[in-house]
């Protein structure tokens, strides 16, 4: 199902390469949301996605945590209190946490949260594909999470959280969330890409 949202964003600031597939560029995280069912199918792709990501050794070390309609107001309070003033209309929130160690010899993963990083996008990308939003947050509970839902702290790391929905309109923001409602600009790609030698 390809689920419309209340308005096209105006992409037009944005530059990309002419050749980058254009699912990078319509990808932004918005704090408006429409609150809306995902189908549970849709949904399970937008997951599946995460499982097909990358990772050292293949040991695929994220975990995915998502709210239910029931428990998603216990989800909502574990957001850190800026963040709960808009993601309360979204369709689900959800934790990603990391297992710290490898399984075959149980020693510490050093890239764990960046595979976790992988899953992400590839989550990101498979909802903007259906025509939903994400958008990811530093500002959660860690500890509350690991002790609302019992998670093992010398197991895993609880590394973000991130709402999925539908698109809503920007003027339903408060201050200051409603002047950051834009697709953001990037750096320009030689600012990033450093070719044969080290320049700031």
């Amino acid at each position: 199902m390809k689920y419309p949202g209340a308005y096209t964003p105006d992409l037009s600031q944005r530059d990309p390469h002419p050749l980058l597939n254009k699912l990078f560029v319509q990808r932004w995280s918005p704090r408006s949301f429409v609150k809306t069912n995902i189908s549970p199918e849709d949904l399970a792709s937008v997951l599946d996605a995460a499982r097909w990501a990358p990772s050292a050794y293949n040991e695929q070390p994220w975990r995915i945590l998502t709210s239910t309609s029931e428990t998603f107001a216990t989800f909502l309070e574990l957001l850190a209190e800026p963040n709960q003033k808009w993601a309360h209309n979204a369709s689900v929130i959800g934790f990603m946490i990391a297992k710290k160690n490898f399984t075959f010899n149980a020693k510490p993963n050093p890239w764990a949260i960046f595979d976790c990083g992988s899953a992400w996008m590839s989550l990101t990308l498979q909802a903007r594909k259906l025509g939903l939003y994400t958008h990811g947050m530093a500002g959660i509970k860690k500890e509350a999470i690991h002790d609302a839902f019992h998670i093992d702290r010398q197991e895993f790391e609880v590394v973000a959280g991130f709402v999925i929905g539908l698109l809503g309109e920007r003027e339903h923001l408060e201050k200051p969330y409603i002047d950051w409602e834009s697709p953001s600009l990037r750096k320009a790609l030689p600012e990033i890409w450093k070719q044969g030698v080290w320049t700031k």
